[in-house]
């Protein structure tokens, strides 16, 4: 039974450090789906910026110890399918040539998933108890869509918010120019990117913009606030949890 089975919550650094609020409304999700979270308290990064710097020795031995950490729960979830694709997709790539931890790491990387994903494609979800009064528009992920298929759970959840309407943005699935470590290394390119992103949240007439991924977000949210665009951004899971009582994101920065 669901009930009796054990959630661990991948906070991602990006939720601990800048929004927690969304660890919160994860964690109200899935307990609100019959589940029992727990956090365990010696996770940390997923690795993926030494993984996406080709610093894979140092990406295994951070894999290595979050395996440790989590792989003796029924389920990991994480609120972010960057994060989470890092976990399931890449984890036992860079055990290729260890049996021993390729193993572990494929065994492991059953457990992950995505938080929305979680909720409609295993924990069988399908309304949630929550309202929001307005149009939001939503951001499709590269890794959450790409690597995991995450594209009409949140929609079908959404649908169910009360008061809430979803009008889409154009090219909902094309990158926001955030990509974890290529902002950085290539700053014009990734700003003339969420450029083009927020021309078309703006086109869309939506006042929030929601994603599934907070890297995502900070990215698109500084740039509406650069552009004095009146936008808030909250994740997915803030709104579905109803708890869109803290400050938006694009406030935060």
């Amino acid at each position: 039974m669901a009930e009796t089975r054990r959630v661990a919550l991948f906070v991602t650094c990006l939720v601990d450090l800048f929004r927690p609020s969304v660890g919160f409304a994860t964690v109200k999700l899935l307990e609100d789906a019959g589940f029992t979270v727990e956090v365990p308290s010696a996770q940390t990064c997923c690795g993926q910026p030494a993984y996406n710097s080709g610093d894979n020795r140092d990406a295994r031995d951070i894999a290595r110890q979050v395996i440790e950490a989590f792989e003796s729960y029924d389920f990991i979830v994480a609120p972010s399918g960057s994060c989470a694709g890092m976990l399931k997709k890449h984890y036992p790539e860079l055990f290729e040539n260890e049996v021993k931890w390729k193993a572990r790491a494929e065994a492991f990387a059953d457990k992950v998933h995505e938080l929305v994903s979680f909720l409609v494609d295993i924990a069988g979800v399908k309304s949630v108890a929550a309202s929001f009064d307005g149009t939001v528009t939503y951001h499709d992920s590269c890794s959450g869509l790409r690597e995991l298929g995450v594209q009409t759970q949140p929609r079908a959840l959404l649908d169910t918010v009360e008061g809430l309407k979803l009008t889409e943005m154009a090219d909902s699935d094309v990158c926001c120019g955030f990509g974890g470590t290529f902002c950085v290394k290539y700053p014009d390119i990734s700003n003339a990117m969420v450029g083009r992103k927020t021309e078309a949240i703006v086109a869309s007439g939506a006042g929030t913009l929601l994603a599934g991924d907070l890297g995502c977000l900070l990215n698109m949210a500084g740039k509406l606030k650069r552009e004095g665009r009146p936008i808030q951004a909250r994740h997915v899971a803030e709104v579905l949890a109803g708890m869109t009582d803290t400050a938006a994101i694009a406030e935060d920065r």
